[in-house]
C-alpha cells in the first residue's frame, strides 16, 4: 500500500503542513441592529483532504486512511460588542482504507487518529465593547504561543477544542495579558472515545510583551485539574518564562534568530504522585532569502526516571516528531537534539512559494540512555488563493524506545 500511495502522489511534488486553528477576531462592521448583525456576517467552507499511510513494526499490515473535512464557519457582525462565531466540522472515509481510528475497533492496524465524526467545533460569544479588551464564553480553537502546552493539534482533522470563558486585554502598549478557565476539553477522538472529552478545572494565565527591541518576553502558567481517573496523573502546575526574537546582522539580508525557554512543573490536586521537574528549550539559527536553518536543544525532564513532565493540552504533532513516538513522554524525560533546514522559493518563476523541509532529531532520555532518531520532510506550496498541497514524511528509528515507524501523508485542500 505505502508503494502504491508514493506512486500516486510522487508526481505532485508538494507537501503541506496545515495551519492550526486560531480563535478568530470578530472584526465585521458594527451593526445597527440584531438582524443586521446576523444577515451582515461572514460564512466561510474549507475542505481538506488527505491520504495518510503508517508503516509500523509490530503490526503485520500497514494502516491506510483517506479522509475529508468539511468545515462550515460563520461569524456574525458586531453589535453593541458583541459577536458569535458558530462553527461545524465534519470527517468522513473516503474511498475505503484499514486503519485504527481509536474508535472503530480495527486494532490490527496502526492508528491514524482521523475518527468519522460531525460536531460543532466551536460555538462562542465575544464581547469588545471595553476599550482594548475582548471577552468570550464558548467553545473555542485557542492556541497559545507556540502551542507546546495549549494548542488546538490542527495537524489532524478534529480539532482539540476548549468549553471555557476567557479575557484578552491589551491597555497597555506591547503587552498582552490573557487570562482563561476551562471546564471542559473536547480532544481529537470524539465523543466516542472514552477519554474524547475531559472534565477539568484548568486555569490559563498568559503575559506577552513585545516593546523591546531585541524580542518577546512571555510568561505563562497553566494549572490543570483532571476530573477522570484515568488521567487524574496529568493533574499539574506549570509556569515558565519564554523569549524569543530575531536581529539583523548589519545591512545584510542575514538575520540571527534566537529562543530560550524555562518552566517548572509540579504535581496539583487529585495527582497521586508528589513530583518537580523542568523543561528547557534553546534554539539558535539565522534566515535569508528564504533559507532558514536552526539548532536546537528541547528538555522534558524527570523526577528521578519515575516521573516526567508532560504537556497533554499541547499540540503535540508539532514538537519532538512527526511520526508521534513522544505523544507523552516517557518516565525518564525527553531530550530532543535537532536540526532543520527550510527553504522558499524566492523571485518570479512559477515555482514561488514551493517550500521544502527537513529536520532530524536525536532522542534520548533526560535520565537514562539512547530512545533513537528520525528524519522529517516535507514540500509545501499554496497553489492559488484558495488552494494549498503537500506531501510529508517520517522516518523513526527506534534505538531502545517504542519501534520502527514510517509515515506519508499526502494533502489536498481548499477555502472560501
Amino acid at each position: 500500500m505505502r508503494t502504491l500511495l508514493l506512486a500516486a502522489i510522487a508526481p505532485l511534488a508538494l507537501n503541506f503542513v496545515s495551519a492550526p486553528a486560531f480563535a478568530e477576531d470578530t472584526k465585521a462592521a458594527e451593526a445597527k441592529t440584531l438582524a443586521e448583525a446576523i444577515t451582515k456576517g461572514k460564512a466561510k467552507v474549507t475542505f481538506r483532504y488527505r491520504a495518510e499511510n503508517v508503516d509500523q513494526d509490530g503490526f503485520a499490515n500497514d494502516a491506510f486512511a483517506s479522509t475529508l473535512r468539511t468545515r462550515l464557519k460563520y461569524t456574525t457582525a458586531t453589535f453593541n460588542g458583541f459577536s458569535g462565531v458558530l462553527e461545524f466540522d465534519n470527517v468522513s472515509n473516503i474511498g475505503g482504507g484499514n486503519f485504527n481510528s481509536t474508535v472503530n475497533g480495527k486494532t490490527a492496524y496502526p492508528v491514524i487518529a482521523d475518527p468519522q465524526i460531525t460536531e460543532v467545533n466551536q460555538a462562542y460569544v465575544a464581547f469588545t465593547g471595553i476599550d482594548k479588551t475582548t471577552l468570550l464564553a464558548g467553545r473555542v480553537a485557542m492556541n497559545m504561543n507556540n502551542q507546546r502546552f495549549v494548542g488546538t493539534v490542527g495537524w489532524r482533522q478534529n480539532d482539540q477544542t476548549w468549553d471555557m470563558t476567557g479575557i484578552v486585554n491589551k491597555s497597555i502598549d506591547g503587552l498582552t495579558l490573557t487570562g482563561a478557565y476551562v471546564w471542559n476539553v473536547n480532544r481529537i477522538f470524539g465523543n466516542d472515545h472514552p477519554l474524547g472529552d475531559l472534565d477539568t478545572n484548568t486555569f490559563i494565565l498568559d503575559a506577552k510583551y513585545t516593546g523591546l527591541p531585541f524580542g518577546t518576553v512571555t510568561a505563562y502558567g497553566l494549572i490543570i485539574d483532571l476530573n477522570d481517573a484515568p488521567v487524574v496523573g496529568l493533574s499539574s502546575k506549570t509556569f515558565g518564562i519564554r523569549f524569543d526574537g530575531n536581529n539583523k546582522i548589519g545591512d545584510s539580508d542575514v538575520s540571527f534568530l534566537y529562543e530560550a525557554e524555562f518552566a517548572n512543573q509540579t504535581d496539583n490536586a487529585d495527582n497521586p504522585t508528589n513530583f518537580s521537574a523542568n523543561y528547557w528549550n534553546l534554539v539558535a539559527g539565522f534566515s535569508a532569502n528564504g533559507l532558514t536553518a536552526k539548532v536546537g536543544f528541547e528538555r522534558l525532564g524527570s523526577d528521578g526516571g519515575l516521573v516526567s513532565f508532560q504537556t497533554p493540552l499541547a499540540t503535540l504533532h508539532k514538537f519532538n516528531g512527526w511520526a508521534d513516538k513522544f505523544l507523552g513522554t516517557p518516565a525518564g524525560g525527553l531530550d530532543d537534539f535537532y536540526g532543520s533546514i527550510s527553504y522558499k522559493v524566492q523571485g518570479d518563476s512559477p515555482m514561488r512559494g514551493l517550500k521544502f523541509d527537513a529536520i532530524y532529531h536525536d532522542f534520548s532520555a533526560a535520565v537514562g540512555g539512547s530512545y533513537g532518531r528520525e528524519l522529517d520532510l516535507q514540500i509545501s506550496k499554496k497553489i492559488s488563493k484558495n488552494y494549498y498541497a503537500g506531501l510529508k514524511f517520517a522516518d523513526y528509528n527506534a534505538r531502545g524506545f517504542s519501534v520502527d515507524t514510517q509515515k506519508i501523508w499526502f494533502t489536498l485542500g481548499a477555502n472560501f
